[in-house]
């Protein structure tokens, strides 16, 4: 089980401009406004989609106590003792549960993680780790949280796209959610300062709560690194390579790693949203025309998997890569 799609060879690296990037900070309770102010906020989401591939947003109705919780549930697990988490360690990207540290995946440079399914939750709750006592509880109050905020984000996406927001309604909503679960320590002298290597996510949405300033993305109006800022309260969203897909290339995967920081270690939870295991994903027919033809071959999760699977000593592998027409 993996998020992570595409590794970056150094040679392809865009230069360092690590001064925080201001981007579009999304007010979600708009969404649920009158028509005209709903048409604005899904034309920022749209734009921002569009022109940068990733946005912040507040007012997205998770409460500080589930998002707390969430941070507390991840905190207590990184500090059980090894025996304890290495029962849940694998080299099987299809077990249901997988803990591992940095060195083993080929993108991991200072970090350990947990990674499980969430949706449908009555289903893979029960392979959760049951220590800490409160894991279970509190990452899953968070997980059906954040579900819900990136099915809205994905109405309002589809909408901006021209495609309506109940295209494809019933595969979004039986789809897989993907949790990883990460803690990076603080920076060390002498510390690789890479904690996780440059890298695209498979699926259409990752949704993060990070704890402190870490993550970078790739800006591509300058081919530079950028730090997402740290504003109070908000998730940090952007897009994977099957949005890339459905789209037809009108929305581009993000790249983007994280740093260790130097002042405290940081805990980020990621929630990624694609498809049922099987189910396949296709350049939308509405997106394509003589002028745009199809881009991608249609492929699955399952797909993704055995691409990772048979690359994972592939450095340079790249999924999206791999299906392009």
């Amino acid at each position: 089980m993996s998020d992570d799609s595409r590794s970056v060879p150094q040679g392809q690296l865009p230069s360092d401009d690590l001064h925080p990037l201001p981007m579009p900070v999304i007010n979600l309770g708009h969404l649920t406004l009158e028509p005209e102010t709903r048409s604005g906020v899904v034309k920022d989401i749209a734009k921002a989609c569009q022109d940068l591939g990733y946005f912040q947003v507040i007012n997205h109705g998770i409460t500080q106590s589930v998002m707390d919780g969430a941070f507390e549930a991840a905190l207590d697990f990184f500090k059980m003792p090894s025996e304890i988490k290495e029962q849940f360690a694998s080299d099987d990207l299809r077990q249901p549960v997988r803990y591992d540290t940095s060195s083993k995946d080929g993108i991991s440079m200072s970090r350990a993680f947990i990674k499980h399914y969430a949706h449908p939750l009555s289903d893979w709750m029960q392979y959760w780790p049951e220590k800490p006592p409160t894991y279970r509880e509190h990452m899953g109050n968070f997980a059906v949280e954040v579900r819900r905020v990136a099915l809205q984000l994905m109405e309002a996406i589809l909408e901006g796209l021209g495609l309506g927001k109940d295209y494809q309604h019933e595969k979004f909503q039986e789809g897989l959610q993907l949790m990883s679960v990460n803690c990076y320590p603080k920076e060390s002298e002498g510390d690789v300062a890479i904690g996780l290597a440059p890298h695209s996510d498979y699926g259409f949405l990752t949704i993060l709560l990070s704890s402190c300033r870490g993550l970078e993305v790739v800006d591509r109006n300058s081919n530079s690194w950028k730090v997402v800022q740290q504003l109070p309260h908000a998730l940090h969203v952007q897009v994977g390579d099957y949005m890339e897909v459905l789209s037809n290339g009108r929305v581009k995967t993000v790249v983007h790693r994280a740093l260790l920081n130097p002042e405290e270690e940081r805990i980020s939870i990621a929630s990624i949203l694609g498809f049922a295991l099987h189910e396949k994903v296709s350049c939308a027919k509405e997106l394509v025309d003589d002028q745009n033809p199809e881009k991608y071959k249609e492929s699955s999760f399952n797909d993704f998997l055995d691409y990772l699977t048979n690359n994972m000593d592939n450095k340079d592998r790249n999924f999206l890569e791999s299906i392009a027409m």
